[in-house]
């Protein structure tokens, strides 16, 4: 056969799809859009199997096309959305270039905007109740392209290698906040920015419990505002503080309390907001891990290495047995990826730390 060696993608198990929509109907409310009753069953039908997510995207898009009566307000686009989000994060392919955010609009947005995919030519401000109505400075459209392709190209030339968890999520949290300001849409930034985001940590070997996408998306955007924003007359600098609690709770289960007030820019410079914050609670990484995860985390470096080289490294003889108690497990934990991911079975076959796996191996570094 001649594509015999690829391993066709499949849709995610319940679990999965259970994440994907709470996700996805979750973001709908960082626009203050809310979905339907009827989304809400079709999503149900989705998760127990009973039909596919190709499925339920066409019968919520046929409802909307076909129905004579009007929705309530922003239902048609909330439902449409979630369930183009559901389908993205479904899937687990993912590229991070400079074309991915057009596309990831484009998906999103198909059958809501006419502009779908398309990068603004005007330039946009919006008044945000956290900077008491300011705005945020966005990237002038003739510049768009541009930035948003330095972002990308310093992002992917970014050295992950012996740095704690700890500046990886500032690192992550300057990154994607970048993007946001970049602004590239007439509207959807926010949604297309968390779908990047999600993605894009899952191709980092997260495991991204899409819960607080779902719980705290108003407050994921106003932590993007306040790390996008400078004021020097009221003398206030971009702050990333918020989103970085933001992906702490995301990534290693930190347990900020991620509340709105604590954002809001005070009225005066002198004006201070009481919030009471807790500790990281950032206990030792990879207690999470068995002892031979444990045990491969800290033997491998920033290289890729031979099956053979592996076992040495971690001094087992026995292949069968470092496959079922090492290699599998730390691919099912995003930890490794194969070289030749797509033949697992290749001659040539080597194994790689995941950027997460580099960062629990800097953590193990004293």
């Amino acid at each position: 056969m001649e594509f015999g060696e690829y391993l066709p993608l499949q849709e995610p198990d319940r679990a999965g799809r259970i994440a994907a929509w709470q996700a996805a109907i979750g973001l709908q409310a960082v626009d203050g859009l809310k979905t339907s009753e009827y989304l809400l069953q079709t999503a149900k039908r989705n998760i127990d199997g009973e039909i596919s997510i190709d499925e339920a995207q066409k019968i919520i898009h046929a409802y909307y096309d076909n129905r004579s009566t009007h929705a309530a307000e922003g239902e048609e686009e909330a439902d449409k959305v979630a369930t183009n989000i559901a389908r993205l994060l479904g899937e687990n392919a993912f590229r991070l270039i400079p074309a991915t955010l057009p596309e990831l609009h484009r998906r999103i947005f198909t059958g809501v905007y006419k502009f779908a995919g398309n990068i603004r030519d005007i330039n946009i401000s919006k008044k945000e109740w956290v900077l008491r109505g300011d705005s945020v400075l966005y990237t002038p459209a003739p510049l768009i392209r541009e930035t948003l392709e330095w972002d990308i190209r310093q992002e992917l030339n970014f050295n992950y290698d012996g740095i704690s968890m700890e500046e990886a999520i500032e690192h992550i949290g300057l990154f994607i906040s970048g993007v946001w300001q970049i602004h590239p849409f007439a509207e959807g930034n926010t949604r297309t920015t968390a779908v990047l985001l999600i993605k894009y940590l899952r191709f980092m070997g997260f495991e991204v419990d899409n819960s607080p996408f779902a719980r705290y998306s108003w407050y994921f955007r106003n932590a993007l505002v306040r790390a996008s924003y400078r004021n020097s007359h009221k003398r206030i600098n971009k702050d990333t503080t918020f989103l970085r609690r933001f992906l702490s709770n995301l990534l290693i289960g930190t347990h900020y309390e991620l509340k709105n007030r604590f954002m809001l820019i005070p009225e005066t410079p002198t004006e201070q907001v009481t919030e009471q914050v807790p500790s990281s609670e950032n206990s030792d990484l990879l207690s999470q891990y068995s002892e031979q995860l444990q045990t491969l985390i800290k033997a491998m470096k920033n290289d890729a290495y031979s099956m053979k080289k592996l076992m040495d490294l971690c001094g087992i003889k026995h292949r069968p047995s470092f496959t079922e108690n090492y290699i599998k497990p730390a691919i099912a934990n995003g930890i490794i990826k194969p070289t030749h991911e797509e033949n697992p079975n290749h001659p040539r076959q080597k194994y790689h730390l995941t950027i997460k796996g580099l960062l629990l191996h800097n953590n193990t570094i004293t």
